[in-house]
């Protein structure tokens, strides 16, 4: 996932699968009602500048998400999912610094919103391997208040 074309790629296959979810489908499509077709280039470009320091990105993840917790509250279900379904993706189709890097950011990005909307931790998918990377905390708890 080194180019904006591949990370987009991801990001479809990605959504494609979330979409589909017997679990996450009707989050997104009933409750969320997502505009695939608009939304997918703004979830490339979070990831673009998440993976690629690629500026582009204007939204507000949390509020997004905390007006769907609102009416239909998320569980640790919900984000063990997402995160099985990430990790899927990404490892069926990309290997590189940069996947494993998308790995951990999805995982923060899962963390941080649990635990602001659920209000606990949620447990790890895979052991830390103790690399460095950015964290996704200033994408995602900076724009609460935005």
């Amino acid at each position: 996932m080194d180019t904006p074309a591949e990370i987009a790629e991801m990001v479809r296959r990605f959504y494609q699968d979330v979409a589909q979810d017997d679990l996450l489908g009707p989050v997104f499509n009933v409750v969320a009602c997502v505009d695939w077709p608009a939304h997918l280039p703004k979830l490339s470009a979070f990831w673009c500048r998440a993976l690629l320091g690629q500026a582009g990105y204007v939204g507000n993840p949390f509020r997004a998400h905390a007006e769907v917790h609102a009416r239909a509250p998320f569980t640790s279900a919900h984000f063990e999912r997402w995160l099985e379904l990430f990790h899927d993706t990404v490892e069926l189709g990309w290997v590189g610094p940069n996947a494993q890097r998308a790995l951990d950011l999805a995982e923060n990005v899962a963390q941080v919103h649990h635990r602001q909307l659920v209000g606990t931790a949620l447990p790890p998918v895979a052991a830390d391997e103790g690399g460095e990377g950015p964290c996704l905390l200033d994408l995602v708890e900076d724009h609460r208040d935005r």
